[in-house]
Parts: structure tokens; C-alpha cells; sequence
């Protein structure tokens, strides 16, 4: 216990030096905070690894086929397997994309999946997050900063190493690019709340990390301004910006961190986005509801990660199973993220119940409800004795000339023992993910 409280303080105090945070608005105020790293790692034996990269593998394909089809062909709405007003009805659906097919015709260039394990050992997915994914930088710089502190650690321990992230991510780039320019990383800048991993992966990639202001169109095309006004094309963007901020003459006006015309250049295809504009909709909540759908019909196999057991009250059956067991469920917000807009009903006092109930009648467009898993607790070091929390995994998958689940990924641990919301953004921590090596076992 002694040695892992000293590699504990060493690794966080580092991490802090390093200027590893991340920031969070909370009551109007932009507050950075210190990504907490706890040290007794999640260890994934290979052939557990083996089975769950060929789900996510899977999973990945199957959005994509989705969102290919859904902005253009919309089979899967002809046939009748997701109802054509629940695709339309999304505030994530962005007509603007209609007919746009992005280079390699890839859309998830970079999927975050969450999943959790039950107690008898099988992973079950949460969320499909891929829009604008983030934490694959943490448990790269954490494990950095341990061999440094702790070389000991990865002395006798066969696992895959996880440096090799911005190699394959620079892969993505190179497969999209197609020698047409510069690869960016777009950012908001760094009052957004991952700021610290777009300069990460810049600088490990060698991509040039870009602000608002730094990109323009001119003629169709896109360029990046340098220190003295020169111009160098720019052939992919790895955008950090919401959809709805991206291009203020084209979704939301008054937005200051887009760039004007980029989807001019986008559609034209002098210009890969990634992840592509417009993919929000595959990772609504009410969506991954139909993803063991989507698996059966664009790739003719059966899911082989199951999804959190879900219901939607867009359908009266489930609407009316949702409003009879209310108080066993965990009710979500679709359109909410980061942990926000999750409630467990028996956590609500009865009035906020009545409230939610009424709203669930009112909109059931907006919520889903999910029966509680009872996923595996891990152990933690809290202050200096040892607690067990829950934890997620977010698995990070990329899609480029191959799909790829990096062997690695972001586990996160509720720091609240009462807790089942992992999220960054709510206060949770971090530890490193091992995988065993497939050669060791």
C-alpha cells in the first residue's frame, strides 16, 4: 500500500505540473481541475480483449453503414427499422449534410464507446459517443509519467503498450488527406473542457493545432493563416467544435468558433472533417437502442456486445413500463452528455418524480430509461486506505484504411462510493487500463 500511495502522489503531482486538467463550467464559471489518477490499473486479460474488440469492431461498422445511409439512401427508414420520425425529430439530424458523402465515405473516424462489466463478467454498452470523443490523451500521459516515477511497474507486467495512439491517429489523417494539405486540429481553444488533450495530440501527431481565426475559405478551398499571414492549404481537419458552432453561415449565426463556407469546402470534398459533420445522430441515446438492429441489417450478424437493457417511451409500452417503475430505472436526457441529465429514480424526491413523469408524457422524444446495472466494483485507493468504486471503460475505436480499438482506454471511476456516474465532468477519476498481450498468455 505504501508504494502505490507514493506513486499515487507522484503520478497526480506531475500530472498537475504538466498542466493535465480538465475544465468544467459549473454555475456560469469556467474552473480547471486536476483529473484525479488512481494507480491500481484495470487489467483486461487477452482473450477477454480478443471478444471485446470484435464487438466494438462490429459496433463501429454498423454506425458507420448508418450514418452513410441515413444522409443519403435511408433504406433503413424505407424498410421500417427505426421509425422515420424518430430520425427527424433529433436536434442531432442536420439536414445540411443531406447528400453528403465524406472522403472514404467514413463518418466515425473516432468512436468512444462506454461500456461496463457485470459482476459475472460480460460487458454491456452504455453510450456510443462519437461526435467529438475525448479522453485518450489521460491514460497515455499517466502511463508515460509512471514509468518515469515508477519503472518497476512495467518490469514484470506483459501488457500492450499504449503509446501508439497518435500514430494511429496520424494514420487516419495521411488515409484521408491523400497529400492535399495540411492535417489540423481545430479547437475551440483552451477554455474548452479537453483543451489539454487537442495540444497533446497535436504535438504528438505533428498536426498543426488550430484556433478560431487560424482557417479560412477562399474559393472552395481551405487554408490555414500562419504567424505572417501565409497560407498553406489544409487537407483534413480533426475538429474539435460542435457541429452547431462549426460554420456560423450555415448552422448557428452567432457562433465566433467556426469557420465561414467550411461546409462549402466540405461538401465540394476539398476538405475531410473528422469525426464527420453531422454524426451526432448515431450517438443520440434513443439511437442505441437500435443499434443490435443496425448490426443484424447493414452487416447480417448478430451483436456481439449487448446493449444496457432500454426502453423508449416514444413507444406506449414502454412508456407505460417506464411510468410503473420509475423508481428502479435510470432516466436519461438524449440530448444531454458528460453525465448531465442523468437521474436515478430512486434518488428523486416525489415531487421532482411528478415533474419527470409529466415530462416523460409530455416529450417522450427527449428521454429513454435503463434499468440499473449492477456493474463491477474496482479498487481504488481512497486517501490512504483501500475502497472499492464503480467504473466504466471507454473504449476508443478508429476507422481509417482498417478499424482499429486501440489497446488501451480510458477507465473511470465514480469517487463518490454511492456513485454509479463516472464522468470527469462530475467529479469522477482515472486509472490506466491494462491489456494483457495475446503472445504472453
Amino acid at each position: 500500500m505504501k508504494a502505490l500511495l507514493e506513486q499515487q502522489y507522484a503520478v497526480n503531482k506531475w500530472l498537475d505540473r504538466c498542466g493535465v486538467r480538465f475544465g468544467i463550467y459549473k454555475n456560469g464559471e469556467f474552473k480547471e481541475q486536476l483529473f484525479p489518477f488512481d494507480p491500481i490499473p484495470r487489467v483486461i486479460p487477452a482473450v477477454e480483449w480478443a471478444f471485446l474488440e470484435k464487438g466494438l469492431i462490429q459496433r463501429a461498422k454498423a454506425l458507420n453503414a448508418f450514418l452513410l445511409d441515413i444522409y443519403n439512401e435511408k433504406r433503413i427508414v424505407k424498410d421500417k427499422l427505426i421509425p422515420e420520425e424518430f430520425i427527424y425529430s433529433s436536434k442531432a439530424y442536420l439536414p445540411q449534410c443531406e447528400g453528403i458523402i465524406p472522403a472514404q465515405k467514413i463518418y466515425n473516424h473516432i468512436s468512444g464507446i462506454d461500456l461496463v462489466q457485470e459482476k459475472d463478467g460480460s460487458w454491456i454498452v452504455l453510450e456510443d459517443n462519437i461526435r467529438i470523443p475525448s479522453g485518450a490523451s489521460y491514460p497515455i500521459i499517466a502511463r508515460t509519467i509512471t514509468r518515469k516515477v515508477s519503472p518497476e511497474t512495467f518490469a514484470h507486467n506483459k501488457i500492450e503498450d499504449n503509446r501508439n495512439y497518435p500514430l494511429l491517429l496520424s494514420r487516419i489523417f495521411d488515409y484521408l488527406n491523400e497529400g492535399n494539405g495540411l492535417a489540423v486540429i481545430l479547437t475551440p481553444g483552451r477554455y474548452n473542457s479537453a483543451f489539454f488533450e487537442h495540444s497533446f495530440l497535436a504535438e504528438k501527431t505533428g498536426a498543426t493545432l488550430a484556433f478560431p481565426g487560424d482557417l479560412i475559405v477562399d474559393n472552395g478551398m481551405v487554408y490555414y493563416k500562419g504567424l505572417f499571414n501565409e497560407r498553406e492549404r489544409v487537407g483534413v481537419i480533426y475538429r474539435r467544435i460542435a457541429d452547431e458552432y462549426l460554420d456560423p453561415l450555415v448552422f448557428d449565426p452567432s457562433s465566433l468558433l467556426g469557420v465561414p463556407n467550411i461546409m462549402q469546402a466540405y461538401r465540394q470534398g476539398n476538405v475531410a472533417i473528422m469525426n464527420a459533420v453531422g454524426n451526432g445522430i448515431a450517438d443520440d441515446k434513443g439511437l442505441c437502442y437500435f443499434v443490435p438492429k443496425m448490426i443484424e441489417y447493414y452487416l447480417g450478424e448478430k451483436a456481439l456486445l449487448k446493449n444496457a437493457p432500454t426502453y423508449l417511451p416514444y413507444y406506449e409500452e414502454d412508456k407505460k413500463y417506464i411510468l410503473a417503475n420509475i423508481k428502479d430505472l435510470v432516466i436519461k436526457d438524449v440530448a444531454e452528455a458528460g453525465g448531465y441529465g442523468v437521474m436515478f429514480g430512486k434518488d428523486l424526491p416525489p415531487d421532482r418524480l411528478t415533474e419527470i413523469e409529466k415530462l416523460i408524457e409530455r416529450e417522450p422524444r427527449r428521454w429513454i430509461a435503463q434499468e440499473v446495472i449492477q456493474f463491477r466494483d474496482m479498487d481504488i485507493i481512497d486517501g490512504d486506505l483501500n475502497a472499492q468504486r464503480k467504473a466504466d471503460l471507454r473504449a476508443f475505436v478508429l476507422y481509417g484504411d482498417e478499424v482499429l480499438v486501440w489497446p488501451s482506454g480510458l477507465t473511470r471511476f465514480a469517487r463518490d462510493a454511492s456513485s454509479y456516474v463516472v464522468n470527469s465532468s462530475q467529479g469522477g477519476g482515472f486509472k490506466d487500463t491494462w491489456v494483457e498481450r495475446q503472445a504472453d498468455l
